[in-house]
């Protein structure tokens, strides 16, 4: 599976943005896919994931209530609807498939990463 994320920049605390993950390789609607993160010196964290139908989704408690993970199962492509950002929002954003459902959402269990795009919320 090809993974390629989009959607990151620059946005003042309070704002939204909206990151995509186009993918390809596979059938899309199969595996599971999540949201991960990294901050400068800081460990990548799991943000959200969602099951192939797009019926059943995750969140780390930190952006419960003010992220929105959906998926596109024609345009084979998953969002992270990202609003109310705060600066501790700022890391690098992975996108990632959990070919079996089997990763419990550990960053050791995903199959597959894309290359990540980078969210930075300053004024």
């Amino acid at each position: 599976v090809q993974l390629q994320a989009s959607g990151g920049g620059l946005v003042q605390p309070g704002g939204s943005l909206r990151l995509s993950c186009a993918a390809s390789g596979r059938t899309f609607s199969d595996y599971a896919m999540g949201w991960f993160r990294q901050a400068p010196g800081k460990e990548r964290e799991f943000v959200s994931a969602i099951d192939g139908s797009g019926g059943t989704t995750y969140y780390a408690d930190s952006v419960k209530g003010r992220f929105t993970i959906s998926r596109d199962n024609v345009k084979n492509t998953m969002y992270l609807q990202m609003n109310s950002l705060k600066p501790e929002d700022t890391a690098v954003y992975y996108c990632a498939v959990d070919l079996d459902y089997g990763s419990g959402w550990s960053i050791y269990g995903m199959d597959y990463w894309g290359k990540g795009t980078q969210v930075t919320v300053s004024s």
